[in-house]
């Protein structure tokens, strides 16, 4: 399952940079590459916003399989 978080985490960035790129120079990465319109740049927006939900989703479950969860606070007594 880590590789899938993998993959997500890099559409999700490349998403990112590819939205970052079209509001600051209106250049869209994804449409030069694949061409405007293309079934496979439509194929790639679809991928990134599976991967944005995803990572939405299992957030939690992703802190826990790669350790990174906030300890717990000792318990009470």
């Amino acid at each position: 399952m880590k590789s899938f978080d993998v993959v997500a985490a890099a559409l999700v960035i490349v998403g990112a940079l590819n939205w970052g790129l079209v509001g600051a120079l209106n250049f869209d990465f994804v449409a030069i590459l694949f061409g405007e319109g293309a079934i496979i740049s439509r194929i790639v927006y679809v991928l990134v916003g599976i991967a944005g939900i995803f990572q939405i989703v299992e957030w939690r479950a992703i802190q826990r399989r790669w350790g990174h969860q906030p300890p717990r606070p000792a318990p009470s007594m």
